[in-house]
């Protein structure tokens, strides 16, 4: 018998349009995006489905976009699909500001909350470090220690760090922009076959968000959080963790800390998982889960058509 994850993507996977075909075809859909708005007291929904991208791509509309999107997917799937998702899911999990769509799939925050809690990180995260300061590449085909070892020989006193453990040879470093750009170039010369500089506005996942930290921790002491009904996964940790207090915790350890994806897909073997399901944005996770665990079975769903199909394997 098949066993369930379910995961959630985070920025990168963003484009405009996204979750448009749920909002036209669902009004359970038409609901959640109605819902962030209010929260928000803006109309991001129509930045989503007909915004310019820049825009989108800002860091402060990005997380509560992809957020929206991820919840309009499972309330879908699971009027669709007649169930809630806690009676098919073993655990949950998601890519940095995924985690919060994760968290929020499980009842621990509703869905206004975690909105209002990601505007407010995306803003944290703006303003910890100066426009242009910093930044963050992918290095592929590489292994985590290799990284690291570019990292020490790169940073020349600035900060430079392992953002993303991605799994499947991903890595993603963050840091001073100077520092970055060495490392790029470092990772050319030992024959590393692609290094990506990625369009972020900020050196997410690394000490430089220092100042975002304490802005967070006050907003989520302040939260309505309940015990996870299903237990979350945590990128500080890539171990379960379902108590409000040790969320709390970790959600301000994430922002300066790394994501350990790869770890936290090769966990679930040994959970007997043996389905992934990516809901939201894109496919970047269900294609990471194939290289890191060729034997776990991994879809993703974020269209009507894409539902449809995933309810078959449910």
């Amino acid at each position: 018998m098949a066993r369930h994850a379910f995961v959630f993507p985070g920025q990168g996977s963003q484009s405009v349009g996204m979750g448009l075909e749920l909002y036209k075809a669902f009004p359970v859909a038409r609901a959640v995006f109605e819902e962030v708005d209010e929260a928000l007291g803006a109309n991001l929904s129509r930045l989503i489905f007909e915004g310019d991208p820049a825009e989108l791509t800002a860091t402060e509309n990005t997380q509560p976009a992809l957020f929206a999107v991820s919840m309009a997917t499972v309330r879908v799937l699971e009027h669709e699909g007649g169930f809630a998702l806690k009676e098919k899911a073993m655990l949950l999990a998601g890519h940095s500001l995924g985690e919060y769509a994760a968290l929020t799939a499980a009842g621990v925050m509703g869905i206004a909350e975690g909105a209002r809690l990601l505007r407010l990180r995306g803003q944290a995260m703006q303003r910890a470090v100066p426009a242009g300061q910093g930044g963050m590449a992918a290095i592929l085909g590489v292994e985590p220690d290799v990284a690291q070892e570019i990292c020490a020989d790169c940073a020349e006193g600035d900060v430079l760090e392992i953002a993303n453990d991605n799994g499947g040879g991903q890595i993603v470093i963050s840091g001073h922009m100077a520092a970055v750009d060495r490392a790029m170039a470092a990772a050319k010369d030992r024959g590393i076959r692609r290094v990506v500089k990625l369009p972020v506005s900020a050196p997410f996942h690394s000490s430089l968000m220092a100042p975002a930290v304490a802005e967070m921790e006050e907003a989520l002491a302040g939260a309505a959080f309940r015990p996870a009904a299903i237990p979350v996964i945590a990128n500080v940790t890539a171990e379960p963790v379902s108590q409000p207090d040790d969320i709390r915790t970790l959600l301000g350890q994430q922002i300066t800390g790394r994501v350990r994806w790869r770890e936290t897909v090769l966990s679930m073997p040994g959970k007997d998982v043996t389905c992934q399901h990516e809901l939201g944005a894109g496919k970047v996770l269900t294609g990471l889960a194939r290289r890191i665990v060729p034997d776990l079975a991994a879809d993703h769903a974020g269209t009507p058509a894409e539902i449809e199909t995933m309810l078959k394997s449910l």
